[in-house]
């Protein structure tokens, strides 16, 4: 069966410059990836019809399927849908559902003092030639066009709009319109390994790989996920191959599942009906902003105080303030006592602290920037670990909020 090829656009000049950065392309890639679908190129362009134009033309010659976002709001740099118009040769007209949503919208939810403007009403505006999909969050509306044996679908920007009419109105029309082989993808998730030592371990193993059956390599911050995807593959063939790869890296499994550390830990929690608190100082709250990402943690997680000044690692935590002067703050001693202070002050069964130096300054000969202890306990005993990082501060950040979760961790299954 052959590949259904797509390709996504996204349009804004504040891509091309990073003051927004695209999330929307890696959603829909997965989305289509689940429907069958190959995502084989993202193109990014900015506000200039000429560059819509062209991306356009050069994705339509490769892809059977076009998936574009943004560039359809109401301001004059919105010029999304006056090009899809000229290009598909249509002319722009007022869809009356639309403008009755539009309407519904701005005076039932919104609730907007005043008349409407007229660059609101010009939502409702819509090539003749598309098929208009209903955007039930927002004001503009989706646009299905085809050209050429060719689906061209156009989306806003904005990612909760567009997640609503890709899993409403196009995922569905897709499925329908195109036959797709079967993928299927098995992941486990390693850590303590390089992408470069995991690869020389897999060498063998990749080699007799089946053509249907393809290993990706997938590192993040200290982490890595291998993936096999097969395509029209049996499941018991895909299956067994899944095993022999856990075999070859089962001193190094997190989990043979694609989760992330922060949901790998809940479970654990979840299943041995234990709690968690953190204590942080370096991460800055980072750990409390992963562990509550997962739904349903706050069956497991009770809370965190950010102990980022010296002070409230005092008052809050009850660290000596004699031990920070004869320690310093990022030491051993201090991170057991947070780690203390913290399950006497919130009651968790356990408790996980960090503190360090993330940069670009604040380091010293003897601690350097990326010095990080890491305590995690209960209320028998505390284990510490330091780390020494040597990256700029937000990626220190993360690679301390993994770290400490993995540390978490191995201290439940341990205990």
């Amino acid at each position: 069966m052959e590949k259904v090829l797509a390709s996504l656009i996204t349009i804004g000049d504040e891509l091309l410059i990073g003051q927004v950065v695209d999330t929307n392309s890696a959603w829909m890639a997965q989305q289509l990836n689940d429907a069958g679908i190959w995502v084989q190129r993202r193109v990014a362009v900015g506000d200039d019809a000429g560059a819509i134009r062209l991306a356009l033309d050069q994705e339509g010659a490769l892809s059977k399927i076009i998936l574009i976002t943004g560039g359809l709001g109401p301001t004059a740099d919105d010029i999304t849908k006056p090009v899809l118009a000229e290009y598909f040769g249509g002319r722009l007209i007022v869809d009356q559902a639309t403008l009755d949503h539009v309407r519904y919208l701005f005076e039932k939810v919104f609730r907007r003092p005043g008349p409407m403007l007229e660059r609101n009403l010009k939502q409702a505006e819509v090539p003749d030639v598309c098929t208009v999909l209903f955007n039930r969050i927002g004001t503009a509306p989706g646009m299905w066009f085809e050209k050429e044996g060719r689906v061209y679908v156009s989306m806003p920007g904005v990612p909760i709009e567009m997640k609503g009419l890709m899993q409403e109105e196009v995922l569905p029309r897709l499925r329908a319109r195109f036959v797709t082989p079967r993928i299927e993808h098995r992941t486990v998730f390693t850590i303590g390994a390089g992408e470069s030592m995991i690869a020389e371990t897999l060498v063998g193993f990749e080699a007799a790989l089946p053509g249907e059956i393809k290993l990706a390599y997938l590192p993040h911050y200290g982490m890595v996920r291998l993936r096999l995807t097969a395509t029209n593959v049996d499941s018991g063939e895909l299956d067994a191959q899944f095993a022999a790869l856990c075999a070859l890296v089962q001193d190094i499994t997190v989990v043979a599942e694609d989760l992330s550390m922060e949901e790998y830990v809940g479970r654990l929690l979840m299943e041995r009906g234990k709690t968690l608190a953190t204590a942080e100082s370096a991460t800055g709250g980072n750990l409390a902003h992963l562990v509550t990402g997962v739904p349903g943690s706050s069956h497991w997680y009770m809370g965190s105080i950010v102990s980022y000044d010296t002070s409230v690692k005092e008052s809050l935590l009850g660290v000596p303030h004699d031990l920070i002067e004869s320690e310093g703050v990022v030491s051993e001693a201090v991170v057991t006592r947070m780690v203390k202070g913290l399950l006497d002050r919130i009651g968790a069964d356990y408790g996980l602290a960090t503190t360090g130096i993330m940069g670009p300054d604040g380091g010293t000969p003897e601690t350097p920037v990326g010095t990080v202890w890491v305590g995690v306990g209960n209320r028998e005993k505390v284990r510490t670990q330091l780390f020494k990082f040597r990256f700029n501060r937000s990626t220190n950040i993360q690679l301390t909020s993994v770290n400490a979760l993995n540390l978490l961790r191995l201290f439940v299954l341990e205990d």
